[in-house]
């Protein structure tokens, strides 16, 4: 069920992303009256699972959902349809329209993208605001697990500040973006009443982008009072229920919640002894753990015992949240790909498929994640759209504004060529990322 609720998400986010992305090419090809042939959500190859044919041009739903396209006369694309070559150019053709309607039409997918996700960031602002926990709430500190224990924090640190920027507000994630994105370098806690400054190895730049990727680096310290009991767990076949209070095991003192979870993978095939507070009243219980060691609870989240800071904005100041947020995520993405490019972090760690972004949206269906989420998407789809790659849109608009600088035309023949190559580095792309997931999901 929760990978059917996270292909569910991916499937709608990418279907509103090629829908507009390809009315963007769609609407300004209409408005020069260029003749457009197909219009299509997801690719059809041998054939589609819904198609209507109106006017000139035919509609319709393919099976392989890895994008969509539109199918403008005249225009070399990923078709591989050249048989017009051999024709005088129409009028109503892609490829007799001036460099300029050319252009606007090839650049209309990636704006529709870039304008989308600014949208959609304002709306998320406007809709839901922002809420976090002040990191000065954090009274017992932070627990850590065992990569976070090896980059130098300690159960019970309060981070102060991760490079040169302050931790204000409690996230976890700002640690791996401010290391992998922001270059920092050095972790200011407070441990034992004394300010100490902890160095971050550049290494862990690909520890976090490599095989550290998913794993846990800390948590705030709260008490263990269950908030999810899964069904069929360790924990249900014990009895215990939500809201229970975990005191002991083993005869050792709990106060926190880190006190056992993280133990209890020392436990695998083995039984642990529980006392819990239920209504005032002290059980006992034994938790029965397989060889997965899990207990099968979680405990309550962090609003029980901390305030949560809401903030709330105008529909004006929402815009300039949104446009922050959208520029912020652009640039972190830009340098990410920079840092590909020069080697500070692996490509086949940090590439993957669709089944790398499905794996992104939660098990639980949430509308602000999936807005999130897909505004994220829709920037991406339009950054990676204008690289100057042939087959791409950007490749297109190299040739289009070489047209217009110099007044010459590209041949024809140059641009099939060029697609080709440029189509065939894709699949390889897609490919790598591809073995990419499959490597990470399951390895042999």
């Amino acid at each position: 069920m929760d990978i059917l609720i996270k292909a569910l998400q991916l499937i709608l986010s990418l279907s509103i992303l090629v829908v507009l992305h390809e009315l963007g090419h769609f609407l300004p090809a209409k408005w020069f009256k260029t003749k457009v042939e197909k219009f299509y959500l997801f690719f059809n190859p041998g054939f589609s699972l819904f198609k209507k044919q109106i006017g000139e041009t035919e509609y319709g739903i393919g099976w392989l959902p890895l994008g969509g396209y539109v199918k403008i006369a005249g225009m070399i694309d990923e078709s591989m349809d050249k048989e017009f070559l051999d024709a005088e150019p129409e009028p109503w053709e892609f490829r007799s329209k001036p460099a300029w309607q050319r252009l606007i039409i090839m650049l209309g997918g990636v704006t529709v993208n870039i304008i989308l996700g600014y949208f959609i960031f304002t709306m998320i602002a406007w809709t839901w605001g922002s809420s976090y926990v002040p990191a000065s709430e954090i009274k017992d500190g932070i627990y850590v697990d065992s990569l976070g224990y090896e980059m130098g924090l300690r159960t019970g640190d309060k981070i102060l500040q991760i490079g040169d920027a302050k931790f204000e507000k409690f996230n976890p994630s700002l640690l791996i973006r401010g290391v992998i994105i922001d270059d920092a370098r050095s972790i200011d806690v407070i441990r034992d009443g004394s300010e100490i400054n902890i160095p971050i190895d550049e290494k862990y730049v690909h520890i976090l982008t490599g095989e550290g990727k998913d794993q846990f680096l800390f948590g705030a310290r709260t008490p263990f009072e269950i908030g999810l009991v899964a069904p069929e767990s360790a924990a249900e076949k014990a009895g215990l229920k939500v809201d229970d209070k975990i005191i002991e095991y083993n005869g050792n003192k709990v106060d926190f919640y880190d006190q056992l979870a993280l133990k209890a993978r020392e436990f695998k095939n083995k039984s642990i002894d529980i006392k819990y507070e239920r209504d005032g009243q002290v059980n006992s219980t034994v938790l029965e753990l397989d060889e997965t060691g899990k207990m099968g609870l979680l405990p309550q989240s962090l609003n029980r015992y901390f305030k949560i800071e809401k903030e709330t904005y105008g529909f004006v100041e929402s815009i300039s949240i949104g446009v922050k947020r959208a520029n912020g995520f652009v640039k972190d993405q830009i340098n990410a790909f920079g840092k590909i490019f020069r080697g500070k972090i692996k490509a086949k760690d940090s590439l993957g498929s669709f089944l790398s972004i499905g794996n992104m949206f939660p098990s639980a269906w949430d509308w602000q994640v999936f807005w999130s989420m897909t505004a994220m998407l829709s920037m991406i789809l339009g950054i990676l759209n204008l690289l100057p790659i042939p087959g791409l849109d950007g490749g297109h608009v190299v040739f289009l504004i070489w047209e217009v600088v110099t007044g010459k035309k590209v041949s024809d023949k140059v641009v099939e060529y060029a697609t080709m190559v440029g189509f065939v580095l894709l699949i390889i792309l897609m490919v790598f990322a591809l073995g990419n997931d499959i490597r990470r999901f399951w390895p042999f």
